[in-house]
């Protein structure tokens, strides 16, 4: 469980899609061409097909255009009237508008679809206001867009499953209250990071994140190796009945503050430092050796503590069975970190969300192509690799809670 005073879900989410704007790709296709075609209903005075006294014109079929823009290329068919009057701003006013653009669908993908967001896009796209209808039509395809990725099937399998709840504000009844958002990242074998769901969930269970799993499973899941997570019984215990195949590493950072709960409240920084620098150890025997010396220097003054890590601390070094340029990125769920540097300044317009439904959204929905982790493909299965994890009880989830 992340907790409350960290990054909500909604920014995380949005971070990781503003640090990887082309996996917006088609979303923004869908509303650049939804725009195109409430242009021509409105300059015609009637939409495609209805007889009303108030038609001004007719259409003519459509040509292609392609547009370069920041999320790749977008094939669009720009519609073209009888008369051949009509005329669009849409592609020049694009270039000036296409950040603001990316940050406003970033976040209607984590917040929900949003009449007074889509009004302001069009609005800025095109420099003029479109009739309520129009935004009405933009709407729905966008919402359709979204629905779609989040019901998607995972065709490529995910090496990697990273697990972690944050919190949202919800108002429900006349009342604000943290509900807890369930998200899943996946990393193939290539490095290549995404978001494969997000979920309300009224409160972190078993339940709750064994239901969270089955359908990613049912999505088509597969090839997870290692699950990286803390230690939340009820997400332990989900992960070792849904996916048992796979091994686990416990969150070392999560750890770490949960180490403070056997420290005096006065307490050197020294201990847990130097405790921290086992993780960037190359291999196993250097942080083992590094452990074996910290607890020798620290059990006579912090006695409950070194006992603690000394029961505790292997589901926290399964990460170094992997290939070494992987540690960085699976000793913790702090991935979202590396993604979030950069978009940090942006701001979150929404302090608190009107009901569970808005909050929840449009689940994970973005057509992404993946974020680069920065490592290189590696061929071959990490368990093959290194075979004596398969054999580490410590990093099996089922094994840790009954």
């Amino acid at each position: 469980m992340t907790k409350t005073e960290g990054k909500t879900a909604s920014a995380a989410v949005k971070d990781i899609l503003l640090s990887n704007p082309d996996g917006l790709r088609e979303v923004i296709r869908t509303v650049m061409q939804e725009v195109l075609e409430a242009e021509m209903d409105e300059a015609l005075g009637a939409a495609k097909g209805e007889r009303t006294p108030e038609r001004l014109g007719y259409r003519s079929g459509h040509y292609g255009r392609t547009l370069i823009t920041r999320v790749g290329k977008l094939e669009l068919r720009v519609p073209q009237d009888r008369s051949g009057h009509f005329s669009t701003e849409l592609f020049e006013r694009y270039q000036r508008s296409e950040r603001a653009l990316v940050a406003t669908l970033a976040e209607m993908y984590v917040q929900g679809v949003s009449t007074r967001k889509v009004k302001a896009i069009t609005e800025e796209l095109c420099g003029h206001a479109f009739s309520a209808s129009s935004i009405s039509a933009i709407n729905k395809r966008l919402d359709e867009s979204l629905k779609a990725f989040a019901e998607r099937s995972l065709e490529e399998p995910f090496a990697y499953l990273i697990l972690d709840a944050r919190y949202e504000k919800v108002r429900e009844a006349g009342v604000v209250m943290s509900q807890a958002v369930l998200i899943a990242v996946g990393i193939d074998w290539d490095g290549r990071r995404q978001i494969l769901s997000v979920e309300m969930a009224g409160r972190e269970s078993r339940s709750a994140w064994k239901d969270f799993l089955v359908r990613l499973k049912g999505r088509g899941l597969k090839g997870v190796e290692l699950v990286v997570s803390d230690d939340h019984a009820g997400l332990v215990a989900a992960i070792g009945e849904v996916i048992p195949e796979a091994a686990w590493q416990r969150c070392y950072v999560h750890f770490l503050r949960n180490a403070l709960d056997h420290l005096p409240r006065k307490h050197g920084d020294d201990c847990l430092q130097e405790l921290r620098w086992l993780y960037d150890r190359r291999d196993l025997d250097e942080a083992k050796a590094d452990l074996a010396a910290w607890l020798g220097k620290w059990s006579v003054r912090y006695p409950r503590l070194t006992s603690w890590v000394e029961e505790t601390i292997e589901q926290t070094l399964t990460f170094f069975r992997l290939p070494r340029q992987h540690h960085k990125h699976l000793k913790s769920t702090n991935i979202w970190n590396a993604s979030t540097r950069k978009s940090a300044a942006e701001p979150t317009s929404c302090a608190s969300f009107p009901t569970p439904r808005a909050a929840y959204a449009s689940s994970a929905r973005s057509p992404s192509k993946p974020t680069k982790t920065g490592w290189r493909p590696i061929a071959t299965s990490t368990w093959t690799t290194c075979e004596s994890t398969r054999n580490s009880h410590s990093v099996k989830p089922h094994d840790q809670h009954a």
